[in-house]
């Protein structure tokens, strides 16, 4: 029996579900972390947003700042053809915490995320789209819900207190298939797992590295990723809505052979080889406490 605990903010589950789904190999004991002291990295990746990522970076920074949050945003340039690049460089005048890079790589919006997360300094790290479709105060709340001593934060557009405008209607249901196969496929009440905007503790994005999807179907590889390594995740409502200026660079009949892909590969890593991914986290886990302890001795 899974039960559903609601709290402020959102959701999370105890019980059980069919298997193992809350065997955790993460001790399952919350430990708050003090107000403000993880740096938040921000990855951003930005194709063409030279409109809209004058809108994104004021916004994201005046919640951050006003919530005395220490954060960075890691703006990814995907080969941009417009000049998204040069309107960075120019806010960057005004918000110091912006670091700006420029993806080497072929473009592809997988590979500016990853590209992204090689670049980030923080403890903790959301990914957030450059077209104002996230909200601002969801990412502050995200960093709460982490300091609270969760791995990671899912945000979902399909739960109660979510609010949606602007979706279109073909991609919504497309949408709400693909997440329920996910649910069945994977034996997990989190709803929303395509979606972009996530957060993680940096040992989360450190234990499932290295990841591979070159395009959209990096949402999938992050969150189920992450889900078969039995994290602690706290899934919570959010705001969203569909951009107003540019283009989504998503298209679907491409996309759909690239998220089928990776979803099998991550059903047949779960039902099949879990067992060594667990070990392989636990071992990560135990060098990474032991870098720590030896650098705190150092200083």
């Amino acid at each position: 029996m899974l039960n559903k605990v609601e709290g402020i903010g959102g959701s999370h589950y105890t019980g059980t579900f069919p298997e193992d789904f809350m065997t955790q190999t993460h001790t399952d004991t919350l430990t708050p972390v003090p107000k403000n002291t993880l740096l938040y990295s921000i990855v951003i990746p930005a194709y063409n947003e030279s409109r809209n990522i004058l809108e994104t970076v004021p916004g994201l920074a005046g919640a951050l700042r006003g919530e005395s949050i220490p954060f960075e945003l890691v703006i990814v340039n995907d080969n941009s053809i417009d000049d998204t690049g040069e309107i960075v460089v120019k806010l960057q005048q005004d918000y110091p915490e912006i670091n700006l890079v420029n993806n080497p790589m072929p473009g592809g919006f997988g590979r500016a995320i990853r590209y992204g997360l090689d670049n980030i300094t923080g403890e903790v790290v959301a990914i957030v789209m450059a077209d104002l479709s996230d909200r601002p105060e969801d990412v502050v709340q995200c960093y709460r819900t982490i300091e609270e001593g969760w791995d990671c934060v899912f945000g979902s557009r399909f739960t109660s207190g979510s609010k949606v405008t602007n979706y279109p209607p073909v991609k919504l249901i497309i949408q709400r298939i693909v997440n329920n196969a996910i649910r069945l496929l994977f034996v997990t009440p989190f709803n929303d797992m395509t979606n972009a905007f996530k957060v993680y503790r940096r040992p989360v994005i450190d234990d499932i590295s290295p990841l591979k999807a070159a395009h959209f179907n990096i949402t999938i590889e992050l969150s189920l990723s992450a889900l078969i390594r039995r994290y602690r995740i706290k899934q919570i409502p959010i705001g969203w809505e569909g951009r107003t200026w540019g283009q989504s660079n998503l298209k679907l009949r491409a996309m759909g052979r690239r998220y089928l892909a990776t979803l099998l590969k991550l059903w047949f890593e779960r039902w099949l080889i879990v067992d060594d991914l667990l070990i392989e986290s636990q071992h990560k886990l135990s060098d990474s406490n032991k870098t720590t302890n030896i650098d705190d001795e150092a200083s």
